[in-house]
């Protein structure tokens, strides 16, 4: 619990006066949008996830990087797109999500572009599948100031982990979670908050207390338990799991599936949040992984321009009318509950 506290009370220090009021403007747009119909917008993202790299050692099979299935091109975040990013909306920007496909720690220049970030006063946080977490990385690592690290540990076992995560060592996570969190003790650091991440599947399913239990052992700060996107589920899959929980998808009980959650016509994400690929586009969420709804280009032109633009406007709109018209909607399961 007081590991929580420390990363509750390290992302309010982020906020500014400035951050705060733009935070009033988005939930005040998203509320008056949702009774109006009309997309209003007054702010600007609280949270923006911005794409390191698409490239990826493993080969998870509900993952386009992982399946290598990308139509747009594969590559990596050039450091002055990510700084004049940054540059632009640091002033109001809160929370910077720093990964979208790919294992971040790919990108050569990656610590040093979170460093960048920190020291605009902005919460950064990363997942990665900590392959690369050798013992110099995770002391650079703790040295960036990266507020939270999010650590994809699939199954406590090789089997189980290696069932989803395709190509990948346990050994190796785990040695690389210890290293950072070693240094984060050498270095008397309270970041980053580390997380291990757990995506339920089925082969998995039986290991939520053991992983939990192996957390704990590491000195891990928090596990959090993810669902799994599937997206040819409408006839089963191997990988949705029996816990209904822990599910997206109800079993009609005649071998077919439907998701869960009703479609309604708004979306959080919409007004307080984007992600942008490593070559510059906008697009609305991180359920578009292969930037099908292209809202803008930050190569030709500035955040403002597209946030504002008239592609954005009536991408929110649409969904504000028939958000079933949006075919990457159909298999979301999130963006109605406001949550940063």
């Amino acid at each position: 619990m007081k590991l929580h506290l420390t990363d509750g009370f390290n992302f309010l220090s982020k906020l500014t006066p400035l951050r705060a009021f733009n935070a009033l403007q988005v939930i005040s747009s998203y509320i008056v949008a949702k009774v109006t119909g009309k997309a209003v917008h007054w702010g600007y993202p609280l949270s923006i996830s911005l794409e390191p790299t698409t490239s990826c050692n493993l080969r998870c099979p509900e993952c386009p990087s992982g399946l290598r299935s990308f139509t747009r091109p594969t590559g990596m975040l050039q450091d002055e797109l990510f700084k004049s990013t940054i540059d632009q909306l640091h002033k109001r920007l809160l929370y910077l999500i720093f990964y979208f496909q790919g294992e971040p720690y790919l990108h050569k220049s990656f610590l040093e572009l979170v460093k960048y970030a920190s020291g605009k006063g902005i919460y950064t946080a990363t997942s990665t599948n900590a392959h690369y977490l050798d013992d110099d990385t995770a002391r650079k690592t703790v040295e960036s100031g990266l507020d939270r690290l999010i650590v994809s540990i699939d199954g406590t076992t090789q089997e189980t982990y290696a069932a989803y995560r395709i190509g990948g060592k346990l050994d190796k996570v785990l040695e690389g979670a210890r290293n950072v969190l070693k240094w984060k003790k050498e270095l008397k650091s309270k970041t980053p908050h580390v997380m291990f991440q757990f995506l339920v599947v089925k082969p998995n399913e039986h290991q939520l207390q053991d992983v939990q239990q192996l957390a704990q052992e590491l000195g891990v700060d928090e596990v959090v338990f993810k669902t799994a996107q599937i997206y040819d589920y409408e006839l089963g899959s191997p990988l949705i799991p029996t816990i209904d929980y822990y599910s997206r998808y109800k079993n009609n009980g005649d071998g077919s599936y439907v998701i869960k959650n009703k479609l309604l016509n708004h979306c959080w994400k919409m007004w307080h949040s984007c992600v942008i690929t490593w070559d510059g586009l906008v697009v609305p969420c991180c359920f578009d992984k292969d930037a099908e709804y292209r809202l803008g280009d930050l190569k030709s032109n500035s955040f403002r321009q597209v946030w504002r633009g008239p592609k954005y406007g009536s991408f929110r709109q649409t969904l504000l009318g028939s958000r079933s018209e949006i075919e990457m909607c159909r298999n979301c399961t999130e963006g109605t509950k406001v949550w940063a």
